[in-house]
């Protein structure tokens, strides 16, 4: 009789998560004023801007792609309107 092979899904559990998605940033002042001044990871940050944004209900309700930036959110973005794909490029340039 054969033998079975090893269960896969122990073998990815004991692969680390990918580091550079995981590892804890420090957020500048200005993107400190919504997520709050701790290191965080990436993923977080995000998570914690989006509440952010319907929280305050920034989202265009004619086009939910559209944040409409209040005075927080400008001072990360630049500018008082970003589509959520551009969101993520302005959150990197306040991440270190």
């Amino acid at each position: 009789m054969a033998k079975k092979p090893a269960d896969s899904t122990s073998e990815k559990a004991a692969k680390p998560a990918n580091s550079a998605f995981m590892k804890p940033l420090q957020p500048s002042k200005e993107l400190a004023a919504v997520v709050g001044s701790d290191p965080l990871p990436r993923s977080e940050v995000v998570s914690k801007v989006w509440e952010y944004i319907k929280k305050h209900e920034l989202q265009n309700p004619a086009n939910k792609r559209e944040i409409l930036a209040d005075d927080k959110l400008e001072a990360v973005f630049g500018k008082k309107m970003v589509t959520m794909f551009e969101m993520n490029k302005h959150l990197a340039q306040h991440l270190k």
